[in-house]
């Protein structure tokens, strides 16, 4: 008997699934639809500050197929169709399509909730004005990247998450003057010690990014459009203003549907991507996943994620068997020649889930420090107290810093401890780290804070 998919959302996490349930199962016994409310599906979001700074060019580059390659393996694509509700007692999604402004029921048999995340937009007056923007969809990029291909001014960016920085990275090299704002007391203050956010409004600052922190955005300014951001203490000139304030998993679909929330207000899934509801799937963003070192429910909004736990949904939904493992929050990014990384628990993370952690900080270099390219880099090793079992790290520094997470991020998802890593057999030539790597360096001094 054939079945019917359904799938909302055209992303990684929506066309990964897809892609596995084809491979599974043929046309003849399985149709797969997908709608999705943007122009494109498919495409590398991450890659878009990239394309905005100039790196990467065209913007069609970060697509990795198109409809008509989907429809080629025989997966229908609707873009710019928006899925406004579900029925799931009818087992119905009620669809429009937003340029030819018809409205549609179609049925499904499985149903994957691939909605993403949406950019968190506060009660801030002002956020509709003209030139203020956001960079969600390959089509924000395209604006931005024309926004500032146009001329030089001020650009103001609200927000110091990863999106907020690599945005000032992409103004800043386009000529701009740049000002980061950030509401927290640190950059990064979701993800990053608020030190060693410090260290990186200090090198933002050396590269000519203004950083102002502890002081949140009250209004924007302007009348045609906008020309000024306020915050609670002063006033920022503005030709441009980008709002990186972070995003939340978009459940406004799934919450009234009756498909149920977990405990960080994303949708609850087994480790096969199941929801409470039979036959009904998330994955992505908008769901939840396990934490490997806490155990817990987490909802990070990472690339990585949705496509394992696509590829994941898939397999699962099309007859397989495979369990995600889980997360644990591994993430890079960067700002001109700083590598800003990170991965498992903070010290106080690590305290709030119930372990006795302690953290060792360690300086060095990315090489050789007689090498003529050698570069600074702060090492924040995590690890329990008494097993030293090794519970998290973040890595600032220069080229070649922040790679070196993938190695605390194998030995988190190993369960090593501290000192296994300490004598871990590295890689070594003057060009790539000193004989004792700043990563053995770290974790010895993890492994004695944790005897201590």
């Amino acid at each position: 008997m054939r079945e019917r998919l359904v799938v909302i959302g055209g992303d990684a996490a929506g066309m990964s699934a897809a892609s596995q349930a084809r491979r599974r199962r043929p046309p003849e016994r399985l149709e797969i639809v997908a709608y999705e409310r943007s122009r494109y599906v498919s495409y590398a979001a991450c890659g878009e500050p990239y394309h905005v700074a100039g790196y990467i060019d065209p913007l069609d580059r970060l697509v990795a197929r198109t409809p008509e390659e989907f429809a080629a393996a025989g997966i229908q694509v609707h873009t710019r169709h928006e899925v406004v509700a579900i029925d799931l007692a009818a087992r119905t999604v009620d669809v429009v399509d937003l340029d030819g402004g018809r409205t549609f029921t179609t049925g499904f048999d499985q149903l994957l909730v691939a909605t993403g995340a949406k950019a968190i937009r506060p009660p801030i007056e002002g956020l509709d004005l003209p030139g203020v923007h956001e960079l969600r969809t390959l089509d924000d990029a395209r604006v931005l990247r024309a926004v500032a291909d146009r001329g030089k001014g001020s650009a103001v960016i609200v927000g110091g998450g990863y999106i907020g920085l690599e945005v000032a990275e992409a103004f800043c090299v386009q000529g701009w003057d740049v000002s980061v704002l950030e509401a927290a007391n640190s950059l990064l203050p979701r993800t990053f010690d608020p030190d060693v956010g410090d260290e990186v409004a200090k090198a933002m600052e050396n590269m000519g990014i203004r950083v102002e922190t502890g002081d949140p955005v009250v209004r924007l300014v302007g009348s045609e459009r906008v020309v000024a951001v306020e915050t609670e203490h002063d006033k920022y000139e503005a030709d441009v203003v980008v709002l990186g304030l972070g995003t939340r998993p978009e459940v406004a679909l799934a919450a009234p549907a009756g498909i149920p929330l977990g405990e960080t207000g994303a949708i609850a899934v087994d480790d096969h991507q199941r929801t409470e509801i039979d036959g009904v799937w998330a994955a992505g963003d908008c769901a939840e996943t396990r934490h490997v070192v806490t155990g817990r429910p987490v909802n990070l909004h990472l690339g990585t994620v949705a496509n394992k736990t696509g590829r994941v949904a898939g397999i699962n939904l099309s007859g397989g068997d495979v369990a995600f493992p889980g997360v644990l929050g591994t993430a890079i990014t960067k700002v001109c020649d700083l590598e800003i990384a990170r991965t498992g628990l903070r010290e106080s993370d690590a305290h709030d889930a119930g372990f006795d952690a302690v953290s060792a900080t360690v300086s060095g270099t990315t090489t050789a420090h007689y090498w003529p390219e050698a570069s600074k880099v702060t090492v924040r090793a995590v690890a329990e107290r008494g097993t030293g079992r090794l519970l998290g790290a973040q890595i600032v520094g220069g080229p070649g810093a922040g790679k070196r997470i993938d190695v605390f991020a194998a030995a988190l998802w190993s369960q090593m401890t501290a000192d296994d890593l300490s004598w871990l057999d590295l890689a070594y030539a003057p060009p790539f780290s000193g004989v004792w790597d700043i990563i053995h360096i770290a974790a010895r001094k993890a492994a004695q804070a944790a005897r201590g």
